[in-house]
């Protein structure tokens, strides 16, 4: 079956509290994306709260889609090329 194959409790909504712009807002993400949000910045030795406002700043949309994208992408680029 196919939903043994996958965690989908990773696919659950969280809702984190960021400050943007010196503003408090909440981005509700699916779990997944916190994780690998969180390891990114890591990565580049930020705090997700200052990769959150960089990304907005750069966004033309939403900012959970913009952190969606940005997720996605990095890991992309991650992957060995074929």
């Amino acid at each position: 079956m196919m939903a043994d194959m996958f965690d989908l409790e990773d696919a659950r909504l969280q809702k984190h509290s960021v400050t943007v712009a010196g503003h408090r807002t909440s981005v509700s993400l699916e779990r997944c994306f916190w994780r690998h949000l969180r390891l990114i910045a890591a990565e580049r030795e930020l705090s997700v709260n200052e990769l959150i406002r960089q990304l907005d700043e750069a966004r033309a949309g939403s900012l959970s889609g913009a952190i969606r994208a940005f997720v996605l992408q990095s890991l992309e680029t991650s992957l060995p090329r074929p």
